[in-house]
């Protein structure tokens, strides 16, 4: 099964490195689990993270997410059951 993932940051606020931080992150994290991951320019203050074109964070209506929030929301998505480390009791 193939699993994509995109982020879509806004280029005139300078979210890039933001958005590239947080796919090494997720790069990092789903090594074996991700079949693509894209970084998307957008406009508009736009930070969005979708899983296979489904919308797992908006930051019009979340805020900017934390690396742990969105790989917990990934994890979810991808690999049910993976244990997240350190990620994972950061939630508890």
């Amino acid at each position: 099964m193939t699993h994509r993932v995109q982020i879509e940051y806004c280029t005139q606020c300078r979210w890039l490195p933001r958005a590239a931080w947080l796919a090494q992150e997720l790069l990092t994290t789903f090594e074996t689990e991700l079949t693509e991951l894209s970084l998307k320019p957008g406009t508009g203050g736009v930070f969005v993270v979708r899983v296979n074109d489904e919308v797992v964070w908006d930051r019009r209506e979340q805020g900017f997410p934390e690396p742990t929030a969105v790989k917990r929301l990934v994890r979810d998505r991808v690999a049910p059951g993976k244990p997240l480390g350190h990620s994972d009791r950061a939630a508890e």
